[in-house]
Formats: C-alpha cells, structure tokens, sequence
C-alpha cells in the first residue's frame, strides 16, 4: 500500500519532530502494510516554507536512515502547499514540489474555513500547465460541508481529491465522518491516505480506514482506491467515475 500524504519529515513542520519520531512512524507505517510514502510537509500555509530541493533533500537524507535500519519502507519526495495566489509561478520556478517530482500531480490544501475567490481560476491554470491538482482532506473544510456543490465544481472540472483516513473511521467527529461518506458516495473522491503526523493522536489508520472502505463501499471502491495510490505515485493516470451532486437529507422537525 502506498500513503500519498505523510508529514513524516522530522523537525520541519507540525509532523514528526526528530528523527526518532520518523523512525517510530515509519515501523507504524510498515506494520499497516504500507510500502512507500510520499512525504508532504507543508508550505506557503502561513507558517511553514519548504520548498522543492529543500524537500528532496531531506527525504534522500531519511531514506539512508530507513535503509540503515532495515526498515522495509521507501520514501518518495512531495509537498502540501496551502493555495496562494502566485503558486504557479513558484512552481515554475521550482520552488513548489510536484507529488515525486513528476510533474503530473500536486497537492492544493484550503484554509480549514474557507475557499479563496480565485480558487477555481487556479486550479484551472494548474491544469494548463499539464499538471492535476489534488484536493487533499476536503472533508475537513467547513465551506465545503456547508456547501458541496463548490467541491462538485472542482472535481467535474478536473481536480482530484485525498479523503483523510482518519476522517473516514471517525477519528476527527461524525459529522466528518458522514460527510467523508456523501464524498465517496458521490464519486468526489479519489485516494484515501494518512495525513500521518505522528504516532499518538495524528497516526495512520490507514488499514482500519480501508476495512471501512470496504465494508461501507465494497471491494471495487478499495481497490480502485489503492490503484489510485499507485497511479499518483508514479505519476499514471487515476481512474474516476462521473461526479455526482451530494443531495442533502431534509428533516422534519415540530417546533
């Protein structure tokens, strides 16, 4: 199994903070059945800046400690950039980091409350630069649970998006939960992975998460979630079912 986002880089953002704790979460990772991660520390998220060759660094510098350890587990370089105005810019510049440096997929997190006015005018010229921008935990946004339609126009218009694990087995509320459900349901979402960022609160759950993909959705929606894991990491194409409206439930009440 491959986790596409993963905050397993320690000491540059709110993830792992030695390498202790990268080690710690890479035996976690590799006892749920992961095989490969690709790292994705923050940036441009109004506390973080990592930038494209700082990454890539840092990522050959923890494959040599994975690999002095025997730890069966490969990580590969990425990058979750908080949306701004000049991120195309930067990343021709390459200062914004493609998911393996393959320029074919890249990671676009929204404030937790909010979906910027020029969201769709961005996400848009990502496209035009051949590139397919990632949605990552649109199941978190508030703006997005308030109003789905935004997301539905984001994925019928080309963007992929990342449910959280640990949104999907409940770990973060259930109005979450649910809401990662109506996401799934409505094919509006792509890859699940981890968001790991330690090993206590912010862990994987990716293996519990898949037991509930598959009992909740069966075992086509699985696989065709984890092959989705796959294509992004080696920069394929990921396979999508047409994007429907998630119609809300209306209830009666007596007041």
């Amino acid at each position: 199994m491959i986790d596409i986002h993963c905050h397993i880089l320690p000491g540059i953002d709110d993830g792992a903070q030695t390498l202790d704790d990268s080690l710690k979460m890479a035996k976690q990772a590799v006892s749920e059945g992961i095989h490969t991660i690709i790292a994705t520390p923050h940036h441009q998220n109004g506390k973080y800046i990592n930038e494209k060759l700082s990454v890539i660094q840092r990522v050959d510098q923890l494959n040599s400690q994975l690999k002095e350890k025997a730890i069966p587990l490969t990580i590969l370089p990425g990058q979750e950039s908080r949306i701004y105005g000049e991120l195309i810019q930067d990343y021709i510049n390459d200062k914004v980091l493609s998911l393996n440096n393959k320029n074919k997929y890249v990671f676009i997190e929204f404030p937790s409350n909010q979906v910027p006015r020029y969201s769709e005018q961005l996400l848009f010229d990502i496209q035009a630069e051949g590139v397919t921008p990632i949605i990552v935990h649109p199941e978190r946004n508030v703006k997005f649970i308030e109003n789905p339609d935004l997301l539905y126009n984001f994925v019928n218009k080309g963007s992929l998006t990342q449910v959280t694990a640990g949104s999907l087995t409940g770990r973060f509320g259930k109005k979450i939960k649910n809401f990662s459900s109506d996401i799934i349901q409505a094919n509006l979402a792509h890859v699940i992975a981890s968001d790991a960022h330690n090993v206590s609160g912010r862990n994987f759950f990716m293996a519990e998460a898949m037991e509930v993909l598959e009992k909740g959705f069966g075992l086509d929606m699985l696989y065709l979630f984890l092959d989705n894991g796959e294509a992004i990491a080696h920069a394929n194409v990921c396979f999508k079912e047409a994007p429907e409206k998630i119609t809300r439930k209306k209830f009666l009440g007596i007041f």
